[in-house]
Formats: structure tokens, C-alpha cells, sequence
């Protein structure tokens, strides 16, 4: 997932476009593939043994259109472009003649980010629908059509937000947790790697490239958005069998400092994450991994919303 290209004055959320350039070339050099978006469905559920790439843009900025924009077109690589629409046309942002210009080339798709790119999760349920609804309206209005795909404005996402987005119906919702996506996965909790100045980071991205699903069956509490009462969350995972899971790492960020997680086995496919403390940034996350052979391994992460009040 990446946002800003070559905006250097913004490392959290650019990447430097030779750095860019360099991400595409070692995707080909590791033989992955990239999804086009118009086949998600398939593309995840077929041929699962060719690892695949889903390369994703959030926000709409103008740098994507001068610096990355022409990269992609003349590769012909397919990609999701995330639009907020209240944002579009503001300065250091798409125009909606640009959008229009990207969205008629058969391996593109211009998904919705929302209408204000606000902390949803923290809105009423009716305000949270008036805005999902008004940024579907720009979408008809503008494009002709809406998405098939949401991205949370943050990675935000709550029981609520998920089934009002299912509601509208969306058939797919990305978040900001890491992870590798599979055909296991719930399709309103996609997971991404999000990608900036130190996270794209050459020798991290090769590294990111050997990654591969950590599947399961069960993952609890369901509800990612925790309030006082609901924080540390009691976290437990069911995965599939998997050999050598007793070898499971798990790091989390509880009380702001990031740690090696203190795992039970509840029985030979089932981990509870015993957490220090609790989280106390806006967003707890936590992530697991397993090695496995050639310099693979698996990821899971998952993100925690911490509620305002």
C-alpha cells in the first residue's frame, strides 16, 4: 500500500520513486505476479501456488499521477487507486478529469475511500452511512459506477463500519494490518503491507516479498475496536494445522513499547497472546510470524482501534 510518490518532505507516507521502480523490478525478478483487480476473486482462489501481488494506492494524490502514474501505464501494471471524494480536486490532490483518464485502462479500478477520509469508526452509525452514501453518489455522478472495493480511511474498521460497508454492498474492505492475503481470509478484513521511506526500504521490501499466508481458522475478539473496559483485548488464534507452529513469534505494541509477546498454547493449533498492558496509542497492533524453509516465512497482523472514549 502506498500513498505520496517522491513528496520527500513527508517520509511517513512517501516513497522515492527509483525506490518505487526498484519495488516493481525485484516483484518481477521474484516471479510474482500482479492481480488485476477486475479478477480479485479468481486471482485469489485459482493457481494458489503462484505467489501474487495486489498493488494498492491510497488518498488520490498528485504525485501518484506525475511520478507513478506513467511508470504503471506504460508497464501496464494493475493497481487499485483509493479516492476520498470531498478531497478530489484540492491542491496536492487528483483531479476527477485525471481519475477518469486512469480509470478507462482495463487494469486500473478507482476504489472508495470514503467521502471526508475521516476517523469513522468514531462516528454514529447514521453519520458514518451519510457518508459512505455521499461518496457513492460522487463515485455514480463522476464515474458512472461505484467500487466493488473500500478501503478503511486509516484501516479502521469496527463491526459496525464492516457491516454497514457489506450493507452497501461492497464486496471487499482493506485495512492497514499486515498480513498476506489467501483464500481464507474475510473478505472485509483485507490485510496490506504498507509501504513508505522506511518501511520500502530496499533490503525490508526484498524481505517482505519472502512472505506467505498464515492461515486460520478463528482469530478472537472479533470486535477490533476496544474501549476501556474491552483493553488489553484477551486475543486467541486458531489457525490451520501448520508443522512447527510451537516456533510461533509474536511481537506487540502494548503501553507503547514494542515487545515479544507472551504466548499459552491452548492446544497444538490454538495460541492465546497474553498481553503486558494495555494499549494505550490509538492503534494496537500485533504481529506473528513463523519461518519456514528457503528464507519464507508466514505473517499474520492484526490492528486494535482504541476508542476515544
Amino acid at each position: 500500500m502506498y500513498h505520496r510518490f517522491e513528496e520527500n518532505k513527508y517520509p511517513s507516507t512517501n516513497i522515492k520513486i527509483q525506490d518505487f521502480k526498484t519495488h516493481l523490478s525485484l516483484i518481477e525478478k521474484n516471479n510474482l505476479i500482479f492481480i488485476n483487480p477486475k479478477d480479485f476473486l479468481n486471482e485469489i482462489n485459482n493457481n494458489k501456488d503462484q505467489r501474487k501481488v495486489l498493488l494498492t494506492i491510497d488518498d488520490g494524490y498528485s504525485s501518484f499521477y506525475e511520478n507513478a502514474w506513467p511508470i504503471l501505464r506504460e508497464k501496464k501494471i494493475p493497481f487499485i487507486l483509493f479516492i476520498s471524494t470531498r478531497e478530489v480536486g484540492k491542491n496536492g490532490y487528483m483531479s476527477w478529469e485525471q481519475i477518469r483518464e486512469i480509470d478507462k485502462y482495463e487494469f486500473t479500478e478507482i476504489g472508495n475511500h470514503s467521502h471526508t477520509h475521516d476517523y469513522l469508526i468514531d462516528f454514529t452509525k447514521k453519520e458514518i452511512k451519510e457518508d459512505i452514501s455521499t461518496s457513492i453518489k460522487v463515485f455514480k455522478k463522476e464515474l458512472g459506477k461505484n467500487s466493488d472495493f473500500f478501503s478503511y480511511p486509516f484501516g479502521e474498521f469496527s463491526i459496525e463500519l464492516k457491516n454497514i460497508i457489506i450493507d452497501f454492498g461492497f464486496k471487499y474492505a482493506l485495512g492497514q494490518h499486515s498480513g498476506v492475503i489467501d483464500d481464507t481470509k474475510n473478505l472485509f478484513e483485507l490485510p496490506r503491507f504498507p509501504i513508505n521511506e522506511k518501511y520500502g526500504e530496499i533490503k525490508r521490501f526484498s524481505t517482505l516479498l519472502k512472505t506467505l499466508p498464515f492461515k486460520y481458522k478463528k482469530l478472537e475478539p472479533e470486535e477490533k475496536y476496544i474501549n476501556n473496559s474491552t483493553n488489553p483485548p484477551k486475543v486467541t488464534i486458531e489457525f490451520f494445522e501448520t508443522k512447527n507452529l510451537k516456533n510461533i513469534n509474536c511481537f506487540s505494541n502494548e503501553e507503547d513499547k514494542w515487545r515479544n509477546s507472551s504466548i499459552k498454547f491452548l492446544n497444538t493449533n490454538t495460541v492465546k497472546i497474553n498481553l503486558a498492558g494495555k494499549f494505550i496509542t490509538e492503534r494496537g497492533r500485533i504481529n506473528c510470524s513463523l519461518r519456514e524453509g528457503n528464507g519464507f516465512y508466514r505473517w499474520l497482523g492484526v490492528q486494535f482501534v482504541v476508542a476515544e472514549k
